[in-house]
């Protein structure tokens, strides 16, 4: 069986071990820089909603399929290839152990980052079968289906979505299995979820009808899938979704591979223009997308000129490929969809589970640009794949152990609020981003991402709180706040998030850092 494109392109995740340090050369070396920080001529362009920051969980983690092994254990075995059967090549693919959604240190670094949304989706989700009974779990899933999701996972994502605040999103089997004669999409599984939800006092805040329908019949979907197969699926399920989960927002289309190259030139897409103008037309409450920079250095095979380095994770040729895409599907949501909220419900630094240096500070740079411009162009949220699987995790799958990507949520939850002003476009290297202050509407939060090799001077109008993060070298997986090491203590104690003092006037930003800077009650 060859390998279907949706697991080697959606979810679309991760890379071998980091042999590359940020090179002197790719990275701006301006010193002295000053920012002038004016608030009272900054503009209020935006509002983004109070669960901006947001998360996936993908459904391979919560039935336990297979997924992207770890560059860790992948170590002298080759990369995969183009004719890969799905999730049997172990140089490529590993089972994992479900997640456990009761465990008490996910929780409680889940809930660090709320209230936030979390989204069970990706290619699994687009196969599985729901098994609505409390026998023991099937061992093979029912024809026209590749896995099994039982009642008691189903419960255990409800469970943890009300524990730590984040409203549940998901999407639904779209395979063989839930066909009707005439080939169009049933709601036979989504009933069922449907029902159970409810049953157990849980609820579904959003979904999208299936994962990524622009590379379809790679992600489980029929032989022969199109825009006009999607039209009249999407029609169904607009009319289930009204009658049996009132109030559910409907979320689309959820493409991938648009607005830059993502995938091979040889492997066709179906676009979202074409999905988009079929008959009948499909509406939406959300307008949302998928965007990956690149593939990971695991899918290397399908070009290597789709994938990335690590000495240009810094570098804006990088960082703004996160807006060009967004400007490519904003164009169509202002055609087809004027004035719909713009979710982005799938993003990381690259497709196929992450680069290895994914998990390092690195990222950190990448992760916290991408929600301070698409806070500026309109995004509403934005859900980071994912809470804890593979590269691009911002925990560790198996031990949940914060990664560096945590330890800037976290900060990002603490001091960012919802309201969005215009700061300008800082200086080369120098990217700057100003909220309102969490908690505090009438205070400002600052953020200056210093990604020179030198130092900045920001000019502060008044006394504040800085919060400095720096790493002694940009691929170690420790972060320092302020100087201090980031880290539990013990039974999982977190950290104290403290600004340190400063006055109004010149302040030096180190080399390589990020810094958030508080005017307010803070």
């Amino acid at each position: 069986m060859k390998t279907p494109k949706f697991l080697l392109l959606t979810s679309l995740s991760t890379a071998l071990f980091m042999c590359a340090f940020i090179k002197k050369d790719k990275t701006p070396k301006d010193s002295g820089i000053v920012l002038n920080i004016h608030f009272d001529e900054m503009k209020h362009i935006g509002t983004v909603d109070k669960r901006f920051q947001s998360y996936n969980i993908e459904m391979a983690e919560v039935i336990g399929g297979r997924f992207w092994k770890p560059y860790n254990k992948m170590a002298g075995k080759p990369m995969g290839n183009s004719n890969l059967s799905v999730g049997i090549d172990t140089s490529m693919f590993q089972a994992m152990t479900p997640v456990n959604l009761y465990s008490r240190r996910l929780r409680k670094l889940a809930a660090a980052l709320g209230p936030a949304c979390v989204r069970v989706s990706g290619t699994w989700a687009n196969t599985v079968y729901f098994q609505n009974n409390d026998e023991e779990r099937l061992n093979e899933p029912p024809k026209g289906f590749k896995g099994v999701l039982t009642r008691s996972q189903w419960k255990g994502v409800v469970d943890f979505s009300k524990a730590v605040d984040a409203k549940l999103v998901t999407s639904f089997a779209i395979s063989d299995g839930v066909r009707g004669s005439d080939g169009i999409w049933t709601p036979v599984e989504a009933k069922k979820i449907a029902g159970y939800t409810k049953s157990i006092g849980g609820n579904i805040y959003a979904a999208e009808l299936f994962n990524e329908p622009s590379i379809a019949s790679g992600g489980g979907g029929p032989k022969g899938y199109n825009a006009s197969t999607f039209a009249k699926d999407i029609a169904v399920f607009t009319t289930f979704a009204h009658t049996s989960l009132p109030g559910m927002l409907i979320a689309g289309l959820g493409s991938a591979g648009e607005g830059t190259q993502l995938l091979p030139k040889a492997m066709s897409l179906i676009t979202s223009n074409d999905m988009l103008s079929a008959e009948p037309r499909p509406k939406f409450d959300i307008f949302s997308y998928h965007f990956y920079g690149a593939v990971s250095q695991r899918c290397a095979f399908l070009g290597k000129d789709l994938t990335t380095a690590p000495e240009d994770a810094l570098t804006e040729k990088w960082l703004s490929k996160t807006s060009t895409v967004f400007d490519f599907y904003k164009q169509l949501r202002d055609k087809y969809e004027p004035g719909k909220p713009i979710w982005l419900t799938e993003t990381a630094d690259a497709a196929c589970g992450g680069n290895p240096w994914a998990v390092t500070f690195i990222d950190c740079f990448r992760y916290l640009d991408q929600m301070g411009r698409l806070a500026k162009d309109g995004v509403s949220i934005i859900f980071h794949n994912t809470l804890a699987a593979s590269e691009y995790g911002m925990l560790e799958h198996d031990t949940y152990t914060p990664r560096p990507k945590f330890w800037t949520a976290l900060l990002w939850a603490n001091l960012m609020g919802t309201e969005v002003y215009d700061a300008g476009e800082g200086k080369p290297g120098v990217y700057v981003y100003v909220h309102s202050l969490k908690a505090h509407k009438n205070g400002r939060s600052l953020l200056v991402i210093n990604a020179n090799q030198s130092t900045t001077t920001v000019d502060v109008p008044k006394n504040a709180k800085q919060y400095t993060l720096t790493s002694d070298e940009l691929k170690d997986k420790e972060v320092k706040l302020n100087g201090k090491i980031l880290q539990l203590g013990s039974n999982d104690a977190m950290p104290a998030i403290n600004g340190k003092d400063i006055k109004a006037g010149n302040v030096d930003l180190p080399p390589l850092s990020i810094t958030f800077i508080t005017f307010g009650e803070r």
